[in-house]
């Protein structure tokens, strides 16, 4: 089931959504590490804001699950249409699949 669809209104369970919102955080940190400079510190800071906690019974819990960390940070980090502006970014490399 994707993200769209448990947004929608199927609850996840909290074991897979936690695991989901920890292995996001994770990819997010790593390319504002390796594709934005920022600190270990400054990556995860970024990847929290980015990814909160949202508890059971929020509506459309886990929405931001619909695209994947790697597009949420090189918006952040790039900007809108970065995969126009930098067609090199628009596929995430073999090291930030590794971290899935």
């Amino acid at each position: 089931m994707s993200g769209m669809e448990r947004a929608q209104g199927w609850e996840w369970p909290e074991e897979e959504y936690r695991a989901c919102l920890e292995g996001e955080r994770r990819a997010y940190a790593w390319v504002m590490r390796a594709y934005g400079g920022r600190s270990e510190e400054e990556a995860r800071a970024a990847a929290l804001e980015w990814y909160p906690y949202e508890p059971p019974g929020t509506p459309y819990r886990g929405l931001v699950f619909h695209d994947e960390a790697w597009h949420w940070a090189m918006l952040e980090l790039k900007g809108g249409a970065y995969w126009r502006e930098h067609p090199e970014l628009a596929a995430p490399p073999a090291e930030y699949r590794a971290i899935e």
